[in-house]
């Protein structure tokens, strides 16, 4: 798939604040274990924790639904972090070489300059442009509503993968 422009990224964290109001959000990450028949002498590395046999796809979207990036072929066995790290995407997040913008304020009132980031469940670690939900269950009020933010945008990654 082709590698958005800066401009579009741009366009992408538009839409996500025009639906949402999440400033800065260029994208959406998650993962689904596809059922397949299991290779053979593969032992259990398809095999995942749902009990069945799986490759695993893990993608990328914008705020209309639509695939920045895909990834399909991994070992049900793995969990969507480690595929993730091995992904070409991630690869090319890490060597900063996908157009993404530089950091910005998320409004004229808080002019700390913040980036660009793609948001994920708890399964991916977060780093300068990956963003996850605060963990545990004794979360101050602020976390909670972090966290049920970051649940909106995750939410057209979801429905992306809903039909696999």
């Amino acid at each position: 798939m082709k590698v958005p422009s800066t401009e579009e990224w741009m366009e992408i964290a538009r839409g996500f604040e025009k639906y949402t109001h999440f400033p800065n959000c260029i994208g959406a990450v998650d993962g689904r274990h596809i059922r397949i028949i299991n290779p053979l002498d593969s032992g259990s590395m398809f095999y995942n924790y749902k009990h069945f046999f799986s490759t695993v796809l893990l993608a990328v979207c914008d705020a209309n639904y639509c695939f920045i990036s895909i990834d399909v072929g991994a070992c049900g066995k793995s969990n969507d972090s480690t595929i993730f790290k091995n992904y070409t995407f991630f690869k090319k997040l890490t060597e900063k070489s996908l157009n993404i913008p530089g950091p910005k304020p998320v409004s004229e009132i808080r002019t700390t300059r913040l980036p660009h980031v793609i948001v994920g469940d708890e399964a991916f670690s977060l780093s300068e442009h990956i963003m996850r939900p605060y963990c545990g269950k004794n979360l101050t009020k602020e976390k909670r509503i972090f966290n049920y933010c970051l649940s909106r945008e995750r939410r057209y990654i979801e429905c992306c993968l809903e039909s696999w």
